[in-house]
């Protein structure tokens, strides 16, 4: 029997490498789908991450939101790779994340998803497709009433 392909592999999918300046469109989703991102303290915890990102000049964030379950992400990595931003982030807010919650043990799933954008691409549609999660899923009926996402177009 074939071995079947995991789509949320540890690395970049086969064939791309991490660039500089390149757009990137990141998913992470939490392990086994908990929602964890329900509340506001464990919502805000990870939104510290990403900015942290920024601010140590890793990337430009240029729009976020968090699910319940999963996280989405658009930005432009400056320095370092793909694999090594993902590691910093999922690292250091699992172990915020698990102090707020009491717990320990793995909280994301294992790898992440990237789909790196061309310049071409019409970055603001990713970034509305992306910041709409919330609307589609349900969760609200108006984008400006759910509270965890960001874009810089505003």
């Amino acid at each position: 029997m074939p071995r079947s392909i995991k789509p949320h592999s540890g690395r970049l999918r086969v064939g791309r490498y991490s660039e500089t300046q390149r757009l990137y469109l990141l998913t992470c989703t939490v392990h086994e789908r908990r929602a964890v991102f329900t509340g506001f303290t464990c919502a805000r915890l990870l939104i510290a991450e990403l900015r942290r990102a920024q601010d140590e000049g890793l990337v430009d964030s240029l729009a976020w939101v968090v699910m319940p379950d999963h996280f989405h992400w658009l930005t432009v990595l400056q320095q370092g790779s793909v694999e090594q931003l993902m590691q910093r982030v999922k690292g250091r807010s699992a172990r915020v994340l698990n102090q707020a919650l009491g717990r320990s043990g793995r909280l994301w799933q294992s790898g992440y998803h990237d789909r790196a954008l061309r310049r071409e691409e019409d970055v603001q549609a990713v970034a509305r497709y992306s910041v709409a999660n919330p609307l589609r899923a349900g969760l609200v009926g108006r984008l400006g009433d759910y509270p965890f996402w960001d874009a810089v177009w505003l």
